[in-house]
């Protein structure tokens, strides 16, 4: 009887790891008409696009299209690869110069390096993959580009853990100039329907002061603290849902509160059982900015049609490009620029993380990193959502 037990729990483990490694997987496909690296660990599924390094998809692999919806946005007018574009046949269609070029590929999160407002050049040239591990511990995969105008390379580590609803990014900026040098750093993650639904979708962070709108107008005299910030007219308002004013759009800038080691930001619809967060460290990222986009923009190729909420994290809160940021130098007191030295690398670690969430989730009033788990405490009275995230560590 023994040896048959133990035929028996061998027998498991194998058919539990062999399932376990054909749910770890790591392939090249297309996505939306776009070259993708998909990555998936049986529980999430990720697609980084080759022209731009785009996150297009961060989603649930089981469950009903409720549980499985990607929030990130997919434009509605297809997309191509930005380093692709041609100004003479693609400007008609997507405007041209460099805008034209970004919006010919802006899909999902972007990296604006190393100017945001100026020429994002990590978002529009090619990623190339340089490897990839399956694992039964871990899918892993490793993408880079070079910046010729800028004379940058970038690059980025993705890791999914088995078992978990996280993803690890490791990313990081070199400076191949022999000179130090100024620039932005920014992660722009844009969320788009069904997801990002006017009225129904909320955002949650943690304490943070209103910075102003967008280039800076319209700072109160007295602080003003997330979630609340203001409108064209400078009356104060909630903005913790995405803006339900047809035809419209809101920019507000927020200096995240020092002392503490690491910032986030979540976001949920309503209607979906789905929490999406980032946490990101607070020394890399001071500043928070919520962009709302609700048909307001009409020129080509938006057509007045995009509906989206980008929540920008970085080292600027205004997308004036870099000369402009120079010249302001602080802002409430927190450079808005990052420096980079001659021939230097710099790296950052941050997670982007999925959680269940009941019917009638009322929001997030607090996330804190505990016993290698994500601990989300709602804003009302409720049980405490707990994500375990592995070995995570936003050391280099």
């Amino acid at each position: 009887m023994a040896q048959q037990f133990l035929l028996w729990t061998g027998a498991a483990v194998l058919l539990a790891s062999s399932a376990l490694s054909q749910q770890m997987s790591f392939h090249e496909e297309t996505f939306h008409g776009r070259h993708a690296y998909v990555a998936s660990n049986g529980s999430i599924r990720v697609s980084a696009l080759r022209g731009g390094g785009h996150f297009a998809e961060i989603r649930f692999v089981e469950g009903d299209r409720a549980r499985t919806v990607n929030p990130m946005r997919v434009p509605h007018y297809q997309t191509i690869d930005p380093y692709e574009f041609d100004e003479a046949r693609d400007a008609p269609l997507y405007s041209g110069g460099t805008v034209g070029r970004l919006l010919s590929g802006y899909m999902g999160q972007l990296l604006c390096l190393p100017e945001f407002g100026g020429l994002p050049e990590a978002a529009i040239v090619e990623w190339k993959l340089t490897g990839s591990t399956v694992t039964d511990q871990a899918v892993t995969v490793r993408y880079e580009a070079l910046l010729p105008r800028t004379q940058f390379r970038v690059g980025r580590v993705l890791t999914i853990p088995a078992g978990l609803s996280v993803m690890y990014v490791e990313e990081w900026a070199e400076n191949l100039a022999v000179f130090g040098r100024p620039m932005h750093w920014v992660e722009h993650a844009t969320f788009g329907p069904p997801f990002a639904e006017p009225g129904k979708n909320f955002l949650d962070a943690p304490k943070a002061r209103w910075a102003g709108s967008r280039r800076g107008a319209g700072l109160t005299e007295a602080p003003v603290e997330w979630p609340r910030g203001a409108d064209a007219n400078g009356s104060l308002l909630d903005v913790r849902s995405l803006q339900p004013l047809p035809h419209s759009g809101r920019y507000n800038a927020y200096l995240l509160e020092a002392g503490r080691p690491y910032h986030y930001f979540t976001m949920y619809h309503s209607e979906y059982p789905v929490l999406v967060g980032y946490v990101f460290p607070a020394r890399d990222n001071p500043w928070l900015l919520d962009w709302e986009e609700n048909q307001s923009y009409p020129q080509k190729p938006w057509d007045g049609k995009v509906v989206a909420r980008g929540i920008e994290f970085g080292t600027t809160p205004f997308d004036e490009g870099l000369r402009q940021s120079l010249e302001r130098g602080r802002w409430l007191g927190t450079p808005v620029f990052r420096w980079i030295n001659g021939q230097q690398r710099l790296t950052t670690r941050y997670l982007i993380f999925l959680a269940d969430i009941p019917r009638g989730f009322p929001g997030v009033a607090d996330l804190q990193l505990k016993d290698k788990a994500i601990v989300v405490q709602p804003r009302e009275s409720r049980p405490v959502l707990t994500v375990p995230i592995g070995d995570f560590s936003f050391e280099n």
